[in-house]
């Protein structure tokens, strides 16, 4: 299987030369690769002390992020080399100022897995969630590397717990510790004989508790909301907007305004919108030319913004449980708020765990989405009472990026 998965991986390399030609995705994620080593070689030198922190994409990073900063505060003298698997996440990222180097990982070849980590050759690896690279983790073994996986989560469907799984298995048995997100995630990698694990939670609690205390004044938000009641949609996608945008048309309630922060930012499907709502509507590319004051709905054609716009809801609706999967709920959840989702939200446990918890309501079709909105713009005690639940599952669960500090302090000090 080990050798397939190798040929599979050099053909895969072959094939996405290809498609890069056309589609502008996949030609990031091939020509972002091409300057990985210049990159580490100029940021990092042989005499340097390195932590290098791996995500897959964006949402990784916010859950490596509290960790980079308490390093970076903690051991100045250390580089960081932060490596991204994704496009979407290294094209936002790439300019993150904690890091000495932000690069792509390169393709999981074996030659790119020793070139790579001879360049980084880090005292510490920490993989966020579950990057599972089976050259690049058989590369850290043999150059006897600690490697850490933090905010770890596991399910009983995945190879590793299958019988099939026995050389996927040999990739998770070459990390040195493990931090995962419950206690079921423990379970599993006991039941394999991997004991390094600790429940630590979700190192994004940490994350969005910090961003609750940040400034998060934006004043054209203070111009549009006024003193009205304020619903955000954020990471939307089409099949969220199409019910949204019915509700939005026929909406009667004076007090209400509305914020639309999609997760697609092309300018035609923007502006196709826009001409969707009946109602006074301005982008957030064109406030400077219209009154905002008067808009009844905005819609955030930019990206970076969104976490502070949510600090201004009343109301808060994350997209993706109609469409691809959900986004993520802890950014409104930390600012007490309530929140709506889409049906498809169960492999995410913080979802799963604020629906139990009744500070996350799911809706399955255009009237209960009608009803539940309908309730939590007219029923004040009913909008702060599941808004302070949510709050409350923010502040009940950080505490990991201390927990996983600790481990990692003590291999930095020995």
């Amino acid at each position: 299987m080990y050798f397939l998965y190798n040929l599979v991986v050099l053909s895969a390399g072959f094939i996405l030369r290809i498609i890069a030609l056309f589609n502008n995705k996949i030609e990031l994620f091939v020509e972002g690769r091409k300057s990985t080593f210049r990159k580490v070689q100029t940021g990092v030198s042989l005499d340097d002390k390195v932590v290098w922190v791996h995500v897959a994409s964006l949402g990784e990073f916010e859950q490596g992020r509290p960790l980079i900063e308490e390093i970076k505060e903690k051991y100045p003298a250390y580089k960081i080399v932060v490596s991204f698997f994704s496009p979407s996440g290294y094209e936002v990222r790439k300019d993150y100022k904690l890091a000495d180097v932000v690069c792509y990982l390169p393709l999981d070849t074996k030659r790119n897995a020793r070139k790579f980590l001879e360049l980084v050759h880090p005292e510490i690896a920490i993989i966020v969630k579950y990057e599972f690279w089976p050259n690049i983790i058989r590369e850290l073994k043999n150059q006897q590397i600690e490697t850490v996986l933090i905010s770890g989560i596991f399910r009983g469907s995945q190879a590793f717990f299958k019988p099939i799984g026995s050389w996927m298995r040999k990739s998770i048995e070459s990390f040195s510790f493990f931090f995962v997100q419950d206690e079921n995630s423990k379970r599993l990698l006991n039941s394999i004989g991997i004991d390094d694990v600790k429940v630590s939670g979700d190192t994004r609690f940490d994350r969005v508790h910090v961003i609750k205390s940040q400034d998060n004044r934006l004043d054209f938000m203070s111009d549009f909301k006024k003193d009205k009641l304020l619903y955000v949609a954020g990471s939307t996608w089409k099949e969220d907007e199409r019910i949204i945008v019915e509700y939005i048309n026929n909406c009667k309630i004076d007090d209400a305004r509305f914020v639309l922060a999609p997760h697609n930012m092309k300018v035609d499907e923007i502006n196709n919108l826009k001409k969707s709502i009946h109602k006074n509507a301005v982008l957030y590319s064109e406030k400077n030319n219209n009154d905002i004051v008067n808009a009844e709905v905005l819609i955030v054609d930019t990206i970076g913004l969104l976490t502070k716009i949510y600090s201004y809801a009343d109301i808060a609706y994350v997209g993706g449980g109609f469409a691809t999967g959900l986004h993520n709920v802890l950014e409104p959840a930390t600012f007490g708020i309530p929140i709506i989702i889409g049906p498809q939200f169960d492999k995410f446990k913080e979802a799963v765990d604020l629906v139990e918890n009744k500070g996350c309501i799911v809706v399955n079709n255009d009237s209960e989405f009608k009803n539940i909105l309908d309730t939590l713009f007219l029923d004040s005690s009913y909008r702060l009472e599941k808004g302070q639940i949510a709050g409350d599952y923010i502040s009940s669960n950080v505490g990991a990026t201390e927990m996983i500090m600790n481990y990692v302090s003590d291999k930095i000090e020995r």
